[in-house]
């Protein structure tokens, strides 16, 4: 499409779209940025506006909205969605069916589980719902397992691990081990050979 700059030795598979204009917008509108060797698997849809570093891969199905800013080395797993004005590090994974809304940041070498959901609407469907959103902070090198629920405006602290199927309600120090609905905290990552954790 218009307005694309794709790296060099990229492969794009059959039926992806780079470059789609949001509403409003026309193709080749706002320019779509992408690295080289990205891997774009079929049926994934990116957005244009999006700037996006080397090494980028996405699953099958992945949709990306527009002006994100994303590291290198990133992948986004099949059936995964990433909102507008998501800001991702470097290094960060995000596993099959993650969703991840606007205004998140993901900074470098997080890792999100399969299914996780990050939310931003503290008041959903509320008259001011559109004008209050905040997404999740997860910081670098933190651990999501699958199927965690992050509320919105959380902060994952660094080289945290949040146990599958935890509901995050509150902020967590860095390097803490959560686990639970509501999650609670339960160590540290320094002692993680003493717990009984699934991810």
């Amino acid at each position: 499409m218009l307005g694309v700059q794709l790296g060099d030795h990229s492969d794009i598979e059959p039926f992806a779209i780079i470059g789609k204009p949001a509403r409003g917008k026309k193709e080749g509108e706002q320019a779509t940025v992408i690295g080289p060797n990205a891997v774009i698997r079929s049926h994934t849809v990116i957005y244009a506006a999006n700037v996006i570093g080397a090494n980028f891969q996405t699953g099958h199905g992945a949709m990306i909205r527009e002006a994100n800013t994303i590291g290198n080395d990133v992948s986004i797993g099949t059936g995964s969605i990433v909102e507008h004005h998501v800001t991702i590090g470097n290094g960060v994974r995000l596993h099959s069916h993650v969703f991840v809304p606007e205004y998140s940041v993901l900074e470098d070498g997080c890792w999100l589980g399969p299914n996780v959901v990050v939310t931003n609407a503290r008041y959903p469907l509320s008259p001011n719902a559109k004008h209050s959103l905040v997404g999740a902070h997860v910081c670098r090198a933190a651990k999501i397992g699958a199927n965690v629920t992050l509320l919105p405006g959380v902060r994952v602290g660094v080289n945290a691990l949040i146990g599958a199927g935890a509901v995050v309600t509150k902020d967590v120090p860095d390097g803490a081990v959560v686990v639970g609905n509501p999650g609670r905290i339960i160590g540290n990552i320094s002692d993680i050979a003493d717990y009984n954790i699934e991810l």
